[in-house]
């Protein structure tokens, strides 16, 4: 198969191209920095300069051309130099995606987006789920996949949470704290995305995540646990999101803009409808495992504290 792969310098997508290679596919890739991309993979994969936000979609259509399917891992979690909202940004890309594939006859597309809540979702994970809307409304073979936390050493939201137990000594965890969720695995994330592109569950909508449900609290324990880090949680009686998401990305040494939107997330449970790992024929990995690995590839290249 010919596959376009969107984010091939981001974290899934530098994850996820190797192993569509291995596999035998043919893949070409939309980057905006052809610098950026890994020289391993340089030679490999058909490069073509462009932004899925330029209204002209002259780029976009010649990436799409002769395809059998695209991935789709672009997201935003800032506005735009002109301060256009990032969910405004997010639609408006999944649309001009939307638009050149149909131009080139491409029926499929793969989405990976967040997991949705059982109450109203907040402005990062609505965006998440309205481009998943759009894509699966415009083009009915496509595969959605939703996840929550991604456990794996190069995932901002797990690198956030291991920043912040190495450099705090006691952990204020705000009225979040006893909400729960299922992280997944990077592993599992990858072995679902190549199952989808390769044309499992055609038209559906997948939740990928590890067996055990965990609170937030459960879930920062368990990495200061696994770091050897003895660090007392405190429970805060309130969340103020607005206040706390800029102190937290300064210790993180993350960009608020980023931080903001994923605390804002937090408020409520984000637990899968069912088990889409089982769908695609993958067994999960269970979240200490998956903590476990994502520590030892991160201390391959860089020393952790306490380890």
């Amino acid at each position: 198969m010919r596959i376009l792969i969107t984010g091939l310098t981001g974290f899934i997508g530098g994850q996820l191209a190797p192993k569509l290679l291995d596999r035998g596919h043919e893949l070409v890739a939309l980057v905006r920095d052809p610098s950026r991309v890994p020289a391993h993979l340089t030679g490999q994969i058909e490069l073509v300069t462009g932004d899925a936000l330029d209204p002209d979609l002259g780029v976009l259509n010649r990436a799409m051309q002769g395809c059998d399917a695209f991935v789709w891992l672009l997201h935003s979690m800032e506005p735009d130099a002109a301060g256009i909202d990032f969910r405004a940004l997010e639609l408006l890309s999944i649309d001009n995606a939307i638009s050149a594939a149909q131009a080139a006859g491409v029926a499929r597309g793969v989405y990976l987006g967040g997991m949705a809540p059982a109450e109203p979702p907040s402005p990062h994970l609505g965006s998440r789920l309205a481009v998943e809307t759009r894509l699966l409304d415009a083009l009915p073979e496509s595969t959605a996949l939703r996840a929550s936390i991604v456990i794996g050493a190069h995932s901002r939201s797990f690198r956030f949470l291991v920043r912040l137990v190495e450099r705090m000594p006691a952990l204020p965890l705000p009225a979040w704290r006893d909400n729960r969720t299922q992280p997944a695995d990077q592993r599992d994330i990858i072995e679902a995305l190549v199952r989808s592109v390769e044309g499992n569950a055609r038209g559906q909508s997948l939740d990928i995540a590890c067996p055990e449900v965990v609170t937030y609290r459960a879930l920062i324990e368990l990495i200061a646990d696994r770091m050897l880090i003895p660090r007392p949680t405190v429970g805060l009686p309130f969340s103020l999101t607005a206040i706390a998401g800029p102190v937290a990305a300064a210790v993180a040494g993350e960009h608020r803009e980023l931080i903001g939107p994923l605390m804002g997330s937090l408020g409520v449970d984000l637990l899968p409808r069912a088990d889409g790992l089982a769908a695609l024929g993958i067994r999960a990995h269970s979240l200490e495992s998956s903590v476990d690995r994502a520590l030892g590839d991160w201390e391959a290249e860089e020393e952790l504290a306490g380890r």
